[in-house]
């Protein structure tokens, strides 16, 4: 591999989860070695993370203490924060080990827009990446640094949304 690629996930629409565990998969697929690790999600039930940590060459963590002051959120945003910073330092952790062809941070860009981490703490890890390595971030808000130090960049925008129907969250569908 000659040269490794940041891509980025971003946007208001659905599916910025399940490309990056697409990508998994096509990676996994082509025996290469995958870190899967969610920022934010914490516990919630997730379709993506019980395939994927059945993959061979495809390690999953879950480094989030869940939703931020949604869904019923009661932890304090100090818990949050100290999940997001432990995550930060498990990714670049990873990255520096060299020990995966790809690492997908779902959600860290998510941290930044609940005040989890900085602009510059995720600048920091993407600065972290080995050249051979790929990195995938999603998230949803377009933040001018992150996109200028990506090589892909997709967003998915929202054209039509069943919740905002009264339609709850389908399992299988949404997670």
């Amino acid at each position: 591999m000659a040269q490794g690629l940041t891509i980025i996930y971003i946007g208001n629409g659905k599916g910025k989860t399940s490309a990056a565990a697409g990508l998994a998969i096509r990676a996994a697929g082509t025996s290469l070695k995958v870190l899967y690790l969610q920022f934010v999600k914490g516990d919630w039930p997730s379709g993506e993370r019980e395939v994927l940590s059945k993959l061979k060459g495809v390690d999953v963590k879950l480094m989030g203490r869940g939703f931020v002051g949604i869904l019923g959120d009661r932890k304090p945003i100090a818990e949050h924060i100290k999940a997001a910073k432990n995550a930060m330092a498990e990714s670049i952790k990873a990255l520096k080990s060299k020990k995966y062809d790809l690492v997908i941070l779902d959600e860290a860009i998510s941290a930044i827009e609940s005040d989890l981490l900085t602009v510059d703490d995720v600048v920091k890890i993407i600065k972290s990446k080995p050249v051979q390595t790929h990195l995938c971030l999603t998230g949803h808000k377009r933040i001018k640094k992150l996109i200028d130090l990506a090589d892909l960049v997709t967003e998915m925008r929202m054209i039509k949304h069943p919740y905002y129907q009264g339609i709850l969250a389908q399992r299988g569908i949404d997670y």
